[in-house]
């Protein structure tokens, strides 16, 4: 039986920041630069002056007025800025649904790219059973409520109500922000509660949020306002029917064994619960199967929409006070993508909240959408009147379906809003709060018209500030015109203007980790930003597609921002080719200056809007040779966040050291060793005695697995390998795709044969031990490596209470293993230990990608509970770290990740990243998050930058 660990309290007495950026005075700087290890000390001595004389930007500031959480009470310093009063913004994140993962990226979106001088934000939690809690910002970005859950009564000022929680908003904000998406924050609740207690709040009112969120509901009065919908029969509590459902598949010709439709929760958000389903019977088992897991009591089952397009919409309002003027911007089309052998399972499949949120190629956006310009037009007025005559509020998400004109499912609905020569448009969900994750679809509509992130979510912070009259009257945040954004014009980024440095962030490549690159060039590019005196300019080095060996000639494209914000690599790559073809060109800008026209109709009454400031501009194409010529010529930093191949073995560091160009992370040689899995054990292989450990490898050729019977390679591994269960991963590969747990030949054949067919995954519980989805490299690896399976303790996080005050951890302890990852940074030979994390699997014995990537999803432990790792262990761990760090000569930074023994600090490397995920929502934030003080996610960054620069001199 699991022992249950009481978590101690963390130290007392530590400082903590609500301010994204670190807002202390010279001395308390000075005694920053002192604490660093000797290597971090010339870097920050260098870059104090900047920090402490700037102004700040537009995504991140410094602000007058900081909030701290001491001694669980709020602290407040309300200095107003000179010429105006600060704004104080609520942002609350969190909730009961299970999108409250989401809702915590979305918040570490907004806080990002609206905190300034002139505006203030103050973060509040609200947890699983709507208990609120006043945080720290720091909390914010962490990867999922589940990190800091447990230690939310020692971090965070708790409410003893949610009544006791208002009247301190009411007391001490301004205007409140709600990011919490599905129930609570987008069906009323949150609301109700802010208009109780009189609260300002930006979106819709709590009476039309309700309408808006139940489907069911919200069906109803979508058709009585003369749109179109979707057939839908609604299953609710005990109340299931079946002879009933029978008449509703047969009264629309649906068969009643096989008739495809989709079952979906009435008010569980956008994408949770929802499923296809084949006939009555079974329709009415899913259904009753949402009802008992607690997803929702009430039950749609609706048409499975066969043969169309799904869009969505984002709606702005830019009217004044209580006047609605929306504009609908650039609709984005959602194409879900099947490659290779699929069955029909996953042709049936529907835009989940696994596509929605993981970065794969399962799924791509076209923003505008490949329709013909009439339909677009249609959906944008479509959009506009449903907005209005559902009385939204500021800004919401609206999704819809173009079907082709053959489609029967709305034969009664002549006269009706939604028909076209081309087809039938409908409206399905209605989306009260956005998702506002950095390349969600709020952010990719609004650069596309014009908008940064930071001028879209503080213009919506000042149309609903117009309908308050004190705050009104003091609406002058933000009143000078946004600082324009990095982009590709070259007569104006590459030019040498004084007083500036050039910084290209390159992502992208051919790996399986590529589009995890995407999203760590993306949030590298968009921190760096935070910077006056940097220009930022993102670029994607296009795949190979084996079309030649010579890295030189590989292309790379210098990107404008809003064709930085996609899903995939193949979608950004796609959207620089349309970009460059004259017809689809004209149209993106015809498309766009209609938008524009639209939305300046209303912001043009309003004094504090300055203009749009993102350019309509197109990409820019170079060979690799090329583009280094050209950061040499402009005396710029290379970002590297190209994950594995030649972004991590040290092709694309000897490619740039050749022409003196400096970079991030480790050298030519570093890159290479680290690359190899087998070539770093090799290389520690003497640290046994000094407590580095290193587990014994077996490496395999592709075609040598497929060629030889399973049951044959197997005994020969074990017996090599003196083990029962086998590790297998990519020899030469990144961290995240293809790493397996095998119990036995079966298991390994069922591998062999997903390399063989070039299976992009391997589905949930397809070997003989429970797992998740396990992605799968493409193209599949060459060599794949084996090693002993280790066997951790298992440790289980509780998200619900198991007594009246605490969250719990269980922990067995007995193996004493753990695993953990952690960063390290620095110069070559003193690399400094980050605080280590211990990693939490939820599902099977390996993290699977969505735990290490997708936000909202995975636990990490920062720094390790004192319950489970004794202080003198995991300074000794810290030791074996560093050790590690300078035997390999690293440099700049890199991660590890290892298994640590409890009681002595030994560890067992697993391996090492020299280009590790720098996603918004990765680890290693979290790390430099835990130091004293702590480092927040722009700082971090541009430390790593200015390591590479000073590598240089």
């Amino acid at each position: 039986m699991a022992s249950l660990v009481k978590l101690s309290l963390l130290q007392s007495g530590v400082r903590r920041y609500d301010a994204v950026g670190w807002k202390a005075s010279f001395a308390e700087r000075k005694s920053f630069s002192d604490s660093l290890p000797n290597s971090l000390k010339l870097n920050c001595k260098l870059n104090i002056s900047s920090y402490c004389s700037k102004t700040q930007c537009l995504g991140v500031g410094i602000p007058r007025c900081t909030t701290e959480v001491v001694n669980d009470r709020i602290v407040e310093d309300e200095k107003g800025q000179e010429g105006g009063r600060v704004l104080r913004v609520g942002l609350i994140c969190g909730g009961p649904s299970a999108e409250r993962g989401i809702s915590l990226n979305s918040a570490r979106s907004v806080l990002d790219h609206i905190q300034g001088e002139d505006l203030h934000v103050s973060c509040y939690y609200i947890d699983y059973e709507l208990n609120a809690y006043a945080i720290s910002s720091a909390q914010v970005y962490s990867n999922t409520p589940a990190d800091f859950d447990f230690k939310l009564e020692s971090l965070a000022q708790g409410f003893s109500s949610l009544s006791e929680f208002a009247e301190h908003l009411a007391a001490s904000v301004d205007i409140v922000f709600p990011v919490i998406h599905g129930r609570f924050g987008e069906d009323g609740g949150i609301q109700e509660l802010l208009e109780k207690y009189n609260i300002p709040f930006v979106g819709t009112g709590s009476r039309e949020c309700r309408q808006a969120f139940d489907k069911y509901h919200a069906s109803l009065e979508l058709s009585k306002q003369g749109f179109i919908t979707v057939p839908s029969f609604l299953v609710q509590g005990s109340k299931i029917d079946e002879s009933e459902l029978s008449k509703w598949f047969a009264s629309n010709q649906l068969d009643p064994i096989s008739g495809k439709v989709v079952v979906k929760p009435a008010v569980a958000g956008s994408s949770i619960g929802v499923i296809v389903a084949y006939g009555v019977t079974d329709s009415l088992k899913k259904a009753n199967d949402i009802i008992l897991e607690g997803i929702d009591n009430k039950v749609l089952v609706e048409i499975f929409l066969e043969g169309g397009s799904e869009f969505t919409a984002i709606v702005f309002d830019v009217g004044s006070g209580f006047d609605c003027h929306p504009v609908v911007l650039l609709p984005t089309e959602v194409e879900l993508q099947f490659h290779g052998n699929v069955d029909i399972r996953e042709k049936d499949a529907i835009f989940n909240y696994r596509r929605k949120y993981l970065p794969t190629q399962q799924v791509a956006y076209h923003t505008p959408p490949r329709f013909p310009v009439d339909v677009i037009r249609k959906i944008r007025e479509g959009a506009s009147l449903l907005f209005q005559r559902l009385h939204l509020r500021d800004f919401a998400r609206i999704d819809g379906w173009f079907l082709p004109p053959s489609t029967n499912a709305f034969s009664s609905s002549d006269g009706k809003f939604g028909r076209t020569d081309f087809g039938t448009i409908v409206f399905t969900d209605i989306n009260l709060i956005s998702g506002m994750e950095q390349t969600s679809f709020l952010f990719q509509q609004a650069s596309k018209v014009g908008f940064s992130h930071s001028n879209i979510l503080r213009s919506i912070i000042r149309r609903a500030c117009l309908r308050f009259p004190n705050l009104a009257l003091n609406n002058n945040i933000s009143d000078h015109l946004p600082r324009r954004s990095k982009s590709s014009q070259l007569t104006e980024t590459f030019s040498k203007r004084e007083g500036t440095r050039k910084v290209f962030v390159i992502f992208g490549g051919d790996t399986s980790e590529r589009q995890v690159s995407l999203m760590s060039g993306t949030n590298v590019w968009l921190s760096l930003q935070a910077f006056d005196d940097l220009d930022v300019i993102p670029c994607l080095l296009a795949p190979s597609n084996g079309n030649s060996s010579d890295a030189s000639s590989r292309a790379v494209w210098s990107l404008p921002y809003s064709l930085v914000l996609r899903h995939t690599t193949e979608e950004v790559l796609d959207a620089c080719i349309e970009a460059i073809e004259p017809a689809r060109a004209a149209l993106t800008s015809h498309l766009r200056n209609q938008v524009t026209n639209d939305l300046m109709k209303g912001l043009k009454k309003h004094s504090w809007f300055k203009g749009f400031d993102i350019a309509d501009e197109i990409p820019t194409r170079f060979s690799l040779e090329e583009w280094i010529k050209l950061v040499k010529e402009v005396q710029a930093t290379v970002f590297i966040a190209v994950h594995g191949g030649m972004g991590e073995d040290g092709t694309l560091q000897s490619l740039l050291e050749a022409e003196g160009v400096p970079y991030t992370g480790p050298g030519v040689a570093a890159s290479r060793t680290c690359m190899d899995k087998v070539a770093t054990s090799l290389a520690l292989r003497n640290l046994a005695d000094l407590g580095v450990l290193t587990i014994t490898k077996e490496v395999c050729k592709k075609e040598d697995l497929l060629t030889v019977p399973a049951p044959g390679t197997w005994n020969i591994l074990t017996s090599n390998l003196q083990c029962e269960t086998l590790c297998v991963k990519p020899a030469r590969d990144g961290c995240s795709t293809g790493v397996a747990r095998l119990c036995c030949a079966e298991d390994l054949a069922v591998y062999v044969k997903a390399l063989g067919d070039c299976h992009l995954r391997i589905p949930p519980n397809s070997l003989s031990k429970a797992h998740g989805m396990i992605e799968m490299p493409s193209p599949p690896p060459e060599l794949l490596i084996f090693e002993p399976f280790i066997e951790t303790d298992e440790i289980v996080f509780s998200s619900k209470s198991i007594s009246e005050n605490a969250h719990r951890l269980m922990w067995k302890g007995h193996s004493r293993w753990v695993e953990i990852t952690v960063g390290v940074i620095g110069k070559c030979g003193s690399m400094h230990s980050l605080s280590p994390s211990v990693t939490i699997k939820e599902t099977g014995d390996i993290l699977s990608l969505e735990e290490k990537f997708q936000g909202g999803t995975g636990i990490n432990l920062t720094p390790p509970p004192s319950s489970i790792v004794s202080n003198e262990a995991l300074q000794k761990c810290k030791q074996h770290i560093e050790l590690i760090a300078n035997t390999l000569q690293l440099e700049g930074f890199s991660r590890i990740d290892a298994f640590l023994n409890v009681d002595n600090g030994e560890v067992l490397v697993i391996e090492v990243n020299t280009v590790p995920g720098m996603t918004p929502s990765t680890v290693l934030i979290h790390q430099a998050l835990a130091e004293q003080p702590p480092m927040y996610p722009h700082r971090f960054f541009r430390t790593l930058l200015d390591l590479a620069s000073e590598r240089s001199k």
